[in-house]
């Protein structure tokens, strides 16, 4: 089973167990953290596709820690106007664990456990 989530303006593939690297996310390590904005849900029999988004379904996840990316130099130069500049930035990100796929209950699947039991 695994669904596409969209968070931070991006579409993510994921599945129960995987670590994705998210933009900066609040919330603190150790913490979970539910994804609403699911846009497609495939289990082994069918796939459902969200308009835009897939309604009941959520994504849970772990915070497992924050950090920073690995530095990258912009370096701004324009040519015959002595302008040079350069600037370092490391992107924040926040790194999650997937603990877990909540697929939306029907109520006749509900009503027959009630009637089994």
């Amino acid at each position: 089973m695994y669904a596409i989530i969209e968070s931070c303006g991006k579409q993510y593939k994921v599945t129960k167990g995987d670590v994705i690297f998210f933009e900066k996310l609040e919330g603190e390590e150790g913490k979970k953290i539910t994804f609403d904005n699911i846009v497609l849900v495939s289990d082994d029999k069918k796939i459902e596709v969200g308009a835009p988004y897939v309604k009941g379904v959520k994504v849970e996840g772990k915070v497992v820690s924050h950090g920073k990316g690995k530095k990258i130099i912009v370096y701004k130069y324009k040519a015959k106007k002595n302008y040079r500049r350069t600037q370092g930035h490391r992107q924040p990100y926040t790194k999650v664990e997937i603990t877990n796929i909540k697929m939306p209950t029907t109520k006749k699947a509900e009503a027959t456990k009630t009637v089994e039991a």
